[in-house]
């Protein structure tokens, strides 16, 4: 699991924000696997929706231009963003996301958040991983990155509004602990250009990098 800081800049959120208040929603469960439709109750908008469009292309162009999701991720496609709203006593339970949405192989689950938490009670994400489960809520704008392969939930919003864009990821690189090795070198990589600038110890980990993608790229 890995959370990402302001992904969208607060222009855009309000952007983002005040289109959702004019698009035409619908039961969530029309674009839920046969098993997650027994569970889901939220509202989604409707793929008719003529703003539907612009509301992708904000939240897409803005991941593609996050160092850190770029990083963390390796993207080589991404599923259209789709975009949800939580009222009281909506809820989406325990499940787990088809493995291949619209074509692609789901390596990686996005949520975006896009309400703060003080503007609904409840409605945490909950994701199953192998040390237990965690809760998370994070600011409007902030969003976390976690596999797909993991069994995960929204627990029940008690009041207010939760609004929130989930997205899947195809990896370049389909291996999780692959992508954790690339992810932790990249780091290393950085602190050491911010302490040293360019040295020849920082030109052998980039070198390495570079190398282990051409090995484990699933082009």
């Amino acid at each position: 699991m890995f959370k990402l800081s302001k992904v969208i800049d607060e222009r855009s959120l309000g952007v983002v924000t005040r289109t959702l208040d004019s698009c035409d929603w619908q039961d969530g469960r029309l674009t839920a696997g046969w098993q997650a439709r027994q569970v889901k109750r939220n509202e989604q908008i409707s793929s008719d929706d003529p703003q539907l469009q612009s509301l992708r292309k904000i939240v897409t162009e803005a991941l593609l231009q996050h160092p850190a999701f770029v990083m963390a991720a390796r993207p080589k496609a991404l599923v259209p963003p789709r975009f949800s709203r939580y009222t009281a006593g909506m809820t989406y339970g325990d499940h787990i996301d088809d493995p291949v949405i619209l074509g692609y192989r789901t390596d990686l689950s996005l949520t975006l958040f896009l309400s703060d938490p003080d503007a609904y009670e409840g409605g945490e994400l909950v994701i199953e991983t192998a040390s237990g489960t965690e809760a998370v809520k994070l600011p409007a704008g902030d969003a976390v990155l976690y596999p797909s392969t993991a069994i995960h939930r929204v627990d029940p919003v008690r009041s207010g509004m939760r609004l929130a864009s989930t997205t899947w990821v195809r990896s370049l690189i389909r291996d999780t602990a692959e992508r954790e090795i690339l992810l932790d070198l990249d780091m290393a990589r950085q602190a050491l250009i911010q302490q040293n600038g360019s040295s020849r110890e920082l030109d052998l980990i980039s070198k390495s990098v570079a190398n282990l993608i051409r090995r484990w790229a699933d082009d």
